[in-house]
């Protein structure tokens, strides 16, 4: 009998998958990835779920949820939690994907690692009803680590797997998991379980602003949020600075057609990446401004900012006052005013 188990490489999923193998069950993985992981690094893929899966000798399949989870963040049919996290609409989409793949394999149930009363939106006793039910897998959603508290499966009612082999455990204390990860030899668990950038204050305000000012935004936009200081120039524009090296690399890949990269013509300093403009040209200027507030520059009177298209075009040369600090936290998408702190993303 084959189950799927949605593999975060968190300790939790390792350990519910764990669970499942240890009754014999064949399993393969599914591993869900974003931009809006916090774990997830640059290449797709969660390392940690693939040390695992590797460890296991179990298949593992790695799907991109960006797009879906973007679309869910703008309007949650469920609402958001405290920052613009859709989690109960985001555990929907990914069971059902988890069906699908189930389908697709010719499994019986599916595996997760909640834990009930873990997380207050999506792991209450109510929601995990609901979002089994909206998933269209009423009784094949198995839990192992509190399956115990919970009514029992089709798996545990059919005798597919014994039910009293699993486990009772509730609530966010974590000393359970980790004497059982300590009994079961899982040792490297580096990738903790459930970081998402869209319940942090600071990204949140980023891509607060970024729906209200662009509905129709998409995967890139929200990528840009991650990298760099962000300000909103106008309604129909906004500037995002790099902080470092990594960052003006970043935001160089990112830039698409109609963008315009800025960065000081004779001195080292930031990248800034501009991204829709106002008929008038100010977002330009402004952008100019604050580039060259975040560099060497900073102390002029007069500084010298290159600006290309998104392919290194040049475009032209603009001499401009770096802008003052006031100028810049009025602009800064951060906590407070709808803007981020330098802090976040």
């Amino acid at each position: 009998m084959r189950a799927v188990s949605m593999l975060s490489g968190g300790l939790d999923s390792i350990l519910a998958t764990r669970l499942i193998l240890e009754q014999g069950i064949e399993v393969f993985a599914l591993n869900s990835v974003s931009i809006f992981c916090t774990c997830t690094p640059r290449s797709m893929g969660c390392s940690a779920a693939r040390t695992e899966a590797e460890r296991l000798g179990i298949p593992l399949k790695t799907v991109d949820a960006s797009r879906e989870l973007l679309e869910l963040a703008k309007a949650p049919p469920h609402g958001h939690g405290s920052g613009m996290n859709p989690c109960i609409d985001c555990r929907i989409n990914l069971f059902r994907r988890g069906k699908q793949y189930m389908e697709e394999i010719g499994a019986a149930f599916l595996v997760t690692g909640e834990v009930l009363g873990e997380r207050p939106m999506s792991q209450r006793r109510d929601a995990m009803t609901l979002i089994e039910r909206e998933a269209g897998l009423e009784g094949r959603i198995v839990r192992p680590l509190s399956a115990r508290l919970l009514e029992p499966s089709i798996p545990e009612r059919e005798g597919w797997i014994d039910r009293a082999a699993l486990r009772d455990f509730s609530g966010r204390r974590r000393l359970p998991q980790i004497e059982l990860a300590r009994s079961m030899n899982v040792g490297d668990y580096p990738c903790p379980a459930g970081g998402c950038r869209l319940t942090d204050p600071g990204f949140a305000t980023r891509i607060r602003d970024l729906i209200e000012h662009d509905p129709g935004c998409d995967v890139n936009d929200a990528q840009t949020l991650t990298v760099g200081r962000q300000f909103r120039l106008a309604p129909s524009a906004r500037a995002v600075v790099g902080r470092d090296e990594a960052e003006n690399h970043r935001l160089r890949a990112l830039a698409r057609k109609g963008d315009i990269l800025l960065e000081l013509a004779e001195l080292t300093g930031p990248l800034t990446l501009l991204r829709g403009r106002p008929a008038d040209g100010r977002a330009l200027l402004l952008s100019a401004a604050i580039t060259a507030r975040y560099s060497k520059a900073r102390g002029s009177e007069n500084a010298a900012v290159r600006a290309d298209n998104h392919i290194g075009k040049p475009i032209g040369t603009l001499r401009v006052a770096p802008a003052g600090d006031d100028t810049c936290l009025s602009m800064m998408v951060r906590p407070g005013r709808g803007t981020s702190d330098d802090s976040s993303g």
